[in-house]
């Protein structure tokens, strides 16, 4: 069966899968996880705020003999709408307490806020202008009632166990998809809750967010290794089927990584000069797709999570950047 299938599927005694629809997103799907908490149940992440998902999870809970009014809180693996925005629709009608990791409050404080969009800026100075009007054009298109889906949470998360009435929780701070990003470690039951950090079948984007920090994939490789401390956990992402062995994916997403930096040391060695320059230069997807084949929006991620990998090899000393003219130009240090 494809993880995609819509339902509810117990993954480990007493916690259930739940795939909820996304719009027009090549990822199709993201899955919710349904913890039994004695008469209640906890949610971790919430999907996106659709009527097609909320009648989905609506739908899945009846199957479990809950409805909205047993959900006790979310507990939110990061920002994104895909995660977040269902919570602070269910809120506004019952009252359901949500919890997102801290590191998330500058790039919820600029999108409640409505603030200057620094992802603009971000793409002007990697580079690509042209890629800046054209993001302004796409967030100008988002409609207010689509920017009223954020708003602050109840709690935030900063390390601290969330204990449950059956179950303690571990948070973790798992920076790098976003500076706020956090996983779920029920080490009782050797669970994995992974949110976006770690995904069985592909790599998350790196590197483009309202609130962009210094070293976003250097965060997360320091994420990656953080997890990988802990025992093999069964991993439960919020995009992909469950597997058995965090380990495994950790080591395949850190060498992955590693094969990425090459490959941009390369590109820069072939004389690129900006971020934009270096991803139109490298492969994309598990397909291998050229960057022009790629939409507008999937050109804007490329070209973060590049310049995400050329500040690495900046940080290793492998490479220079300095700013001309208000872009930033990489070459080969000495």
């Amino acid at each position: 069966m494809e993880w995609t299938e819509p339902g509810v599927f117990e993954v480990a005694p007493g916690v259930y899968r739940i795939p909820l629809p996304l719009p027009n997103d090549g990822l199709h799907t993201v899955n919710v996880y349904a913890i039994d908490d004695g008469d209640g149940i906890v949610l971790i992440d919430s999907g996106w705020a659709l009527e097609a998902g909320e009648t989905a999870l609506e739908s899945a809970l009846g199957a479990i003999g809950h409805g909205f009014e047993d959900v006790r809180r979310f507990l939110i693996t990061h920002v994104h709408r895909d995660h977040y925005t269902m919570a602070v629709a269910l809120r506004r009608r019952f009252g359901t307490k949500v919890a997102l990791g801290a590191g998330e409050q500058p790039s919820l404080a600029k999108i409640t806020a409505r603030t200057r969009d620094n992802q603009v800026d971000d793409l002007t100075t990697w580079g690509a202008p042209h890629l800046a009007e054209k993001w302004r054009a796409m967030m100008a298109s988002v409609g207010e009632d689509a920017l009223r889906d954020y708003e602050e949470p109840d709690e935030w998360l900063d390390g601290a166990d969330v204990a449950l009435e059956k179950r303690v929780l571990r948070v973790l701070p798992t920076p790098g998809h976003t500076r706020g990003h956090v996983v779920f470690v029920d080490p009782d039951s050797s669970l994995l809750f992974a949110g976006d950090h770690v995904l069985p079948h592909i790599t998350p984007s790196i590197g483009f967010e309202p609130a962009r920090p210094a070293l976003p994939l250097g965060d997360y490789l320091d994420s990656l290794r953080l997890v990988r401390e802990f025992p093999d956990l069964r991993l439960l992402p919020a995009h992909g089927p469950v597997t058995e062995s965090s380990h495994a994916r950790v080591d395949e997403l850190i060498a992955h990584h590693e094969d990425r930096l090459a490959a941009t040391m390369d590109a820069v060695r072939s004389g690129t000069g900006t971020a934009f320059e270096t991803a139109r230069k490298l492969d994309w997807t598990r397909r291998r797709r050229k960057f022009v084949e790629l939409d507008v929006f999937n050109q804007v991620l490329a070209t973060g999570e590049t310049a995400a990998h050329l500040d690495v090899l900046v940080h290793r000393g492998l490479l220079t950047a300095a700013p001309a003219d208000g872009v930033v130009l990489y070459a080969v240090a000495g």
